[in-house]
């Protein structure tokens, strides 16, 4: 997830394709956001989760990246008739009124504090490899990802340059993890080693498909980032679309790739780790091999941990300016940094690994996952009913909103109640908002691109 930067911009300049100062990104940066935007820390937990599985997950990422695509595709289209508007919840709000956009900018929002307590495990749970103490016991486990929490809570504190510099040292590295896997996969294919889970019996394979749905739908949450820098891509209308497309498809194989091939060779096994790919590496190229994959990996985490913990601040600051929030919400420190916002957030997101905190890591990150992407499912729902009352992709959409309430009822019932209680906790601060409400299309959070990429995904 990502929301956009800068002023507002007209449309650019000159020949559709032509860069202007306003508009600088073109088909080939605006895909490098979308794969940038989606690829964080949770492919790198996910194999564990996904496990118990086996072959079934295969058929759940295939099903996962189809309800992605159709929900890319209607978010696109629905974007590209309001090139103008500074992100999904504002094109959202813009169709459905101020409550449902309040709803859906606060069902994001919990996403996002939730996201940054899933991330700060993941990067616990990955530098635990190479130092064991940081997870020696459960409770270690999470002091230690509280205690990551609040050093980047403090150092976004010091202001977004500081946090921008931070995330530029820690953008490319999280590739080179899954760079690895993919070499190993490529070596046992050569080689014709590749010991594979047998064929689930007859009549199992569909055995838990809602729940591999939902989680795999996890590390796409970011699929949008396009369509949030909507005001800074050339020709829009075309190149948006273009951009989430080829950049969804693309991560979505490197996923069912990555994550098919650890789970079918590793087996039921990996459930019990908390750094699966570390121990897929550390099974064909030895422990040395594992504690560099867990230390990128880790770096990985932490640099999306620091661009969550940005966002986390930034759409309820971006939600008072609009006046969906009481004044409360809009104040910011002489660095401009909405100081108050960011430690609610935190602190919510610290209570959340409190809650869970007698569980494994991996079984703290597993619940999170789920609260985090059903909030998130709430607004892919409103955005593709949207489309659906503007006419816009309904085929997309339809397909896109039953994807979006499959995937709730495969998350079970104790997340998706969750998600909706703490979404539904925004209607008495939509009672104490400024009557006066500016345009929501008028108002933008301040600029939330540092380094070369935007916020990326979980």
């Amino acid at each position: 997830m990502a929301t956009s930067s800068g002023p507002a911009a007209g449309d650019a300049s000159g020949p559709a394709g032509a860069a202007s100062p306003d508009r600088p990104f073109g088909i080939w940066t605006a895909t490098a956001l979308v794969v940038g935007g989606m690829i964080g820390a949770g492919i790198f937990m996910l194999p564990a989760s996904i496990a118990p599985f086996g072959w079934t997950s295969v058929i759940g990422w295939l099903i996962a990246i189809s309800g992605v695509l159709a929900l890319a595709f209607a978010l696109s289209k629905l974007s590209a008739t309001m090139p103008e508007a500074p992100g999904a919840i504002a094109v959202t709000g813009a169709v459905l009124g101020p409550l449902p956009a309040l709803l859906v900018g606060w069902a994001y929002w919990i996403s996002c504090w939730a996201g940054s307590a899933g991330l700060a495990i993941a990067a616990i749970s990955y530098l635990s490899v190479p130092v064991p103490a940081l997870n020696a016991t459960p409770l270690t486990g999470a002091a230690s990802a509280i205690a990551l929490l609040w050093l980047i809570t403090l150092l976004n504190v010091g202001g977004a340059r500081a946090a921008g510099r931070f995330q530029v040292a820690t953008t490319l590295l999280k590739l080179i993890p899954l760079a690895m896997v993919l070499g190993i996969l490529a070596w046992l294919a050569l080689a014709g080693d590749a010991p594979l889970a047998p064929l689930p019996r007859a009549g199992t394979l569909l055995t838990g498909l809602g729940n591999v749905v939902v989680l795999a739908l996890f590390p796409f949450l970011g699929f949008e980032v396009a369509n949030m820098a909507a005001e800074r891509v050339r020709d829009p209308a075309r190149n948006i679309v273009r951009a989430t497309m080829a950049g969804t498809a693309f991560v979505g194989l490197l996923y069912l790739v990555v994550c098919s091939g650890i789970v079918l060779i590793m087996g039921p096994g990996l459930v019990a780790s908390d750094a699966p790919i570390a121990l897929f590496v550390e099974r064909f190229w030895g422990r040395g091999a594992a504690v560099l994959v867990a230390l990128f990996a880790s770096v990985s985490a932490i640099g999306c941990l620091n661009c969550w913990v940005l966002i986390q601040a930034e759409v309820p600051l971006g939600m008072a300016r609009a006046g969906l929030l009481p004044p409360w919400f809009a104040r910011v420190s002489a660095r401009d940094v909405p100081t108050r916002v960011l430690i609610l957030s935190s602190m919510l997101a610290t209570a959340l690994i409190l809650s869970y905190a007698s569980g494994s890591l991996g079984g703290i990150y597993l619940f999170i996952a789920l609260l985090t992407t059903c909030t998130a499912l709430w607004v892919y729902a409103a955005i593709c009913v949207a489309a659906l009352i503007r006419r816009v992709a309904v085929p997309a959409a339809a397909i896109g909103l039953a994807f979006t309430a499959w995937a709730m009822w495969g998350a079970g019932l104790e997340p998706t109640l969750l998600g909706l209680a703490l979404t539904v906790t925004a209607l008495p601060l939509y009672l104490l908002r400024p009557r006066q409400a500016p345009p929501l299309l008028l108002v933008r959070p301040e600029p939330l691109l540092v380094g070369p990429e935007p916020v990326p995904g979980i």
